[in-house]
């Protein structure tokens, strides 16, 4: 209980971007987060792995939050859900994960974005901050995601945010419960300007 107590405080970085406030999920922000889920739940399985049974549930919701605050502690994970409005209303998330120190200096970023708020460029204003916030205060060296070769509106928003389309990798991901081929995406630290800001 000591982790929720934990996470259902303002814990962790704030960060701000375009438009965007991004935050560590609080135990708070359940109602929100599983109605936002539950609204776009079409929108979102096609490009997800498939959701559990209990997916929405508060338990699991807990279970969650348990989860980020181990990473967060370790430093393997930053956890963010973005928030518009002025920092009112929840629009999705941002996770840097598989953080690797030492030689490799890299995380993986994944994102969603509820339906009724996509296409308005809250997620590329998001992962900009994110990827400001892994270079400049992190101190990572590289940054990789990846999306289905379908989804043009991610690779959309991982272009807009200076990644690089780095190749196909087969069978990479399990979504919506088959294996599916993803293209990978990588952004290196000096590929952007300590505003956070992408070359075009």
């Amino acid at each position: 209980m000591a982790l929720l107590d934990w996470m259902s405080d303002v814990a962790g970085p704030v960060v701000r971007g375009d438009g965007v406030l991004l935050k560590p999920p609080r135990a708070s922000d359940y109602a929100a987060w599983s109605a936002l889920r539950d609204g776009s739940r079409d929108y979102l399985q096609p490009w997800e792995p498939a959701w559990p049974d209990d997916d929405l549930s508060k338990g699991a919701f807990r279970r969650r939050l348990s989860i980020y605050a181990r990473e967060m502690e370790l430093g393997n994970a930053w956890p963010f859900f973005v928030f518009v409005d002025g920092g009112k209303t929840l629009a999705g998330a941002v996770t840097l994960s598989n953080v690797r120190r030492g030689v490799a200096e890299t995380g993986t970023l994944g994102y969603w974005i509820g339906q009724p708020y996509a296409g308005r460029g809250y997620a590329t204003a998001a992962m900009r901050a994110v990827v400001a916030y892994a270079f400049d205060r992190l101190k990572l060296h590289r940054l990789e995601a990846a999306c289905l070769p379908t989804n043009q509106a991610s690779r959309r928003v991982l272009e807009k945010s200076g990644f690089r389309n780095e190749g196909l990798a087969r069978a990479y991901l399990k979504i919506n419960g088959e294996w599916a081929d993803h293209l990978l995406f990588g952004l290196v630290e000096d590929e952007i300007d300590r505003g956070g800001r992408t070359p075009s």
